[in-house]
């Protein structure tokens, strides 16, 4: 079983309009709800993947019964949500049907009681016993220690759980103290890690602050590895348009995937990259094409060395 953790857990609502234009009023033409988060992301394409996968977080309110009712629905996943007094966010994306850009608004998240976390550490340290991976995702909600992640990696390291962390911030940089086995950041949050722009120093530079390894999303150029095995880089054949929201929940999907099914770093990115970009092409935000999927999966161009030590 694969545990995903989403202390920020969401209902996603995306609309589709055929313009998206600002001071006018919209004729939606569709509307898609779904639970959401970045770990329900990763979650729900671990499953569509054959794995076994645990939910857990936050939910309250009315959004949170509906994102545990999908939950529950979804083949594969299994709901262990801790339940708050507070009301899940919702976010809300519009797609412009003409350019199929995407604008993306937000809610805070509900704040959490100090019995509330506590309730919730207790759920995760249970859930870790039968776990072969976590993954720790997302912002944190006001009330959660900004240290959360650091902790949290910590207990799955004792329990001898390997992690990935996919954060930002300062969430980030002390959870990468606590040496998480991977870390997948995208250009912006590695360049605020490190301070540098430069995509290999910035890695190296994540890897001296404690990362066992570093994966980092470079959008449609695809990911940047460095690990104790070697350096790669993987790039999907061709530059894929769509809408890129959750293209890298997909990518810390293929790349967990990878992990329990113990194969080589290359094999992980091709398995990763394909995943990303086949989610970019899908017509939902946070799915994926499996079509597409499954035809990138032969064609990503992995680079790279193996190294010495």
């Amino acid at each position: 079983m694969i545990l995903t953790v989403t202390l920020n857990t969401a209902l996603d609502i995306t609309y589709r309009v055929r313009s998206l234009r600002p001071h006018t009023t919209h004729r939606v033409s569709e509307v898609t709800e779904r639970p959401g988060g970045k770990g329900v992301n990763v979650a729900r394409v671990l499953a569509a993947l054959g794995h076994e996968v645990t939910v857990t977080g936050f939910a309250g309110g009315s959004t949170g019964r509906i994102v545990q009712d999908a939950l529950t629905a979804t083949p594969g996943v299994v709901d262990a949500l801790v339940p708050i007094g507070g009301t899940t966010r919702r976010t809300i994306a519009v797609v412009d049907e003409r350019t199929g850009d995407t604008t993306q608004l937000n809610e805070p998240g509900p704040a959490i009681a100090p019995a509330e976390w506590s309730a919730f550490l207790e759920a995760y340290e249970d859930l870790l016993a039968p776990a072969s991976a976590v993954a720790l995702c997302g912002s944190l909600p006001p009330g959660v220690p900004v240290g959360a992640y650091a902790g949290l990696i910590r207990t799955a390291r004792a329990a001898g759980v390997p992690v990935l962390l996919d954060t930002s911030g300062e969430p980030l940089r002390r959870g990468v103290a606590a040496r998480p086995d991977v870390i997948k950041p995208n250009a912006d949050e590695l360049a605020e890690l490190t301070g540098s722009h430069e995509p290999l120093r910035a890695t190296q530079d994540a890897r001296r602050r404690g990362a066992h390894a570093v994966v980092a999303s470079l959008g449609p150029e695809g990911l940047l590895a460095l690990t104790p095995e070697g350096r790669w880089r993987a790039t999907p054949p061709t530059r894929v348009h769509g809408n890129p929201t959750g293209a890298g929940d997909s990518a810390a999907a293929g790349l967990l995937s990878g992990l329990v099914d113990h194969l080589p770093w290359p094999d992980r990115l091709t398995r990763a990259t394909a995943l990303a970009a086949a989610t970019v092409r899908a017509r939902v935000a946070g799915e994926f094409d499996r079509g597409t999927y499954e035809e990138l999966l032969g064609r990503v161009a992995v680079i790279g060395e193996v190294s010495a030590a």
